[in-house]
């Protein structure tokens, strides 16, 4: 089994940043890929941000320019770098891994999520 753990939610004033810190822990034979995604109240959960273990990333084009997704392969960490947030950035936050437990079993797994609220 896989777990994740975020971290790095909060408030924020508009124009501000935060950086956001997903640890997967457990037997985990590879990553394929780490992504965030996120839900606002009233809206669908949408994807925000993707990296692949090769460094591919894919960012929403409501995020480009403004967010940057990066990894800690040795620490299976996944990082979501967020300037100049706006309004429109509020929402839970959640973490995503997928990948191999050994050579027969992949997983998928979402973390707990994390709030986080562009306020003035």
């Amino acid at each position: 089994q896989v777990h994740l753990v975020e971290s790095g939610g909060g408030l924020v004033q508009p124009g501000g940043s935060l950086r956001l810190s997903c640890a997967a822990s457990g037997s985990i034979f590879s990553i394929n890929a780490m992504g965030w995604y996120r839900q606002a109240p009233g809206k669908e959960r949408e994807l925000v941000a993707t990296i692949t273990s090769g460094g591919n990333t894919y960012y929403a084009d409501s995020v480009k320019g403004r967010f940057t997704i990066s990894t800690d392969n040795a620490k299976n960490t996944v990082y979501l770098q967020m300037n100049s947030l706006q309004f429109e950035d509020t929402a839970v936050y959640q973490c995503n891994a997928n990948g191999l437990l050994d050579k027969f079993r992949a997983f998928d797994s979402w973390g707990q999520g994390t709030q986080v609220t562009v306020t003035v």
